[in-house]
């Protein structure tokens, strides 16, 4: 949010500049003499400026994964690109929808302006839509009452921070149209009372309200998700993730799309 701000800080600076010196500074300088060198810089990076800030704000926009709470789908190192235009155009920085388009569906990656703090950008997967009921009991997911189809593929292991060796089970869940990965500790969740999660673990059902989603890591219990603060409000959408277009310490991960 913060760079976005920026990008349009810069652009009007720039825009006015030129158009300054297209309205009234031209006309006043004598024959011969050098624009002065802010207009030449502003007339430099205006277009340049424009260019990137069109294509960030309503095609697409580059993130990098900070952490491993969508393990194994996307682990932290990614850089993604996010589609923006997929849930409709959205006005930089208030992020209100001027052109409506699709709206999220279960198992859509997303990216959001987290909830509790929307200077924060988070990446999760959609596991519930406006009107679906939600339960999670022995760490599997019934959604309309449904339980969603889980299978057992292998033992994983990965490092955290301080080198810690994690253990996990690596599954395949079949959310709508779409398989993907999940991860299963054989620890338990631990959630305030207040947290969705409490309610939850108490065999509690949660309904998703209008214009909210309800969100989850697929490293599933060490993730900060829709369990913990709450429903990712509509307004706070910023686009679905697609594409991972660079990793630096695992070159084969790029160019893979993201399921």
């Amino acid at each position: 949010m913060y760079f976005a701000l920026f990008m349009v800080v810069i652009l009007a600076v720039t825009g006015l500049i030129w158009l300054l010196d297209i309205l009234v500074l031209r006309k006043n300088r004598l024959v011969g003499v050098d624009e002065p060198w802010y207009v030449e810089y502003a007339k430099s990076f205006f277009p340049v400026i424009l260019l990137v800030f069109v294509l960030r704000s309503f095609l697409v926009e580059p993130f990098k994964i900070p952490s491993g709470s969508m393990m194994p789908t996307l682990l932290a190192g990614d850089y993604i690109l996010v589609n923006k235009f997929t849930y409709g155009l959205r006005v930089p920085i208030l992020n209100n929808t001027f052109v409506e388009m699709n709206q999220p569906k279960r198992g859509d990656v997303i990216v959001f302006h987290y909830p509790p703090d929307p200077k924060i950008d988070y990446i999760k997967r959609v596991v519930g839509v406006p009107g679906d009921k939600i339960q999670y009991q022995d760490k599997q997911l019934i959604i309309n009452g449904k339980k969603l189809d889980v299978t057992f593929e292998n033992n994983y292991e990965y490092e955290m921070q301080g080198a810690n060796i994690i253990s996990a089970r690596k599954s395949k869940e079949q959310l709508g149209d779409v398989p993907h990965d999940i991860l299963v500790h054989d620890i338990p969740n631990r959630y305030n009372a207040d947290m969705p999660g409490a309610k939850l673990q108490d065999g509690e059902t949660i309904t998703v309200p209008d214009n909210s989603y309800f969100a989850m890591g697929d490293n599933r219990d060490n993730s900060a998700d829709s369990r913990v603060w709450g429903f990712v409000p509509e307004k706070n959408l910023v686009g679905k993730a697609f594409y991972i277009w660079m990793n630096f310490d695992q070159f084969n991960r790029i160019g893979s799309a993201i399921k």
